[in-house]
């Protein structure tokens, strides 16, 4: 075989799929949440830094006095791309898709989907609000919508 003449992309559509989260005891309200149709993020009570993955601890002044708040689901595209090639279960048969990082009105950014819209549709800076889209029998996802 040589770099000119690969071997082809052999990809297993009912392989595992690599859209599901890994749920943890840390983030098990995060999910929960999703469920009920709320976004809720982070707030440390120390310094009042919010922040988003779920940890327990600031990042900001690592204090261990953090609370989970309801965000207003409100943000920006702070970057997106259309993804038009997605081998990957279960994305294939979706694409194209728009992939972003979102920054909250809190300040925290997420990586996300855009629904309801193109590439095209979409730039830097555009406000979105959340919405919930069901990716499996029992979980909800935050996905973000133009505003």
């Amino acid at each position: 075989m040589s770099v000119a003449d690969p071997e082809p992309l052999r990809v297993d559509l009912n392989g595992p799929r690599f859209d599901q989260p890994v749920i943890e005891d840390e983030s098990q309200p995060y999910w929960d949440a999703a469920n009920e149709g709320r976004l809720i993020i982070k707030r440390c009570s120390a310094c009042g830094a919010y922040h988003h993955y779920p940890r327990p601890f600031c990042p900001s002044c690592w204090s261990e006095d953090v609370e989970w708040i309801e965000a207003t689901g409100r943000g920006t595209v702070y970057s997106y791309s259309t993804v038009y090639v997605n081998d990957l279960p279960p994305f294939g048969p979706e694409v194209p898709y728009v992939a972003a990082v979102v920054e909250l009105e809190e300040g925290p950014r997420l990586m996300t989907r855009l629904v309801d819209c193109t590439g095209e549709d979409v730039e830097i800076g555009a406000a979105v609000t959340v919405a919930f889209q069901r990716f499996d029998d029992d979980q909800n996802m935050p996905v973000f919508r133009l505003a």
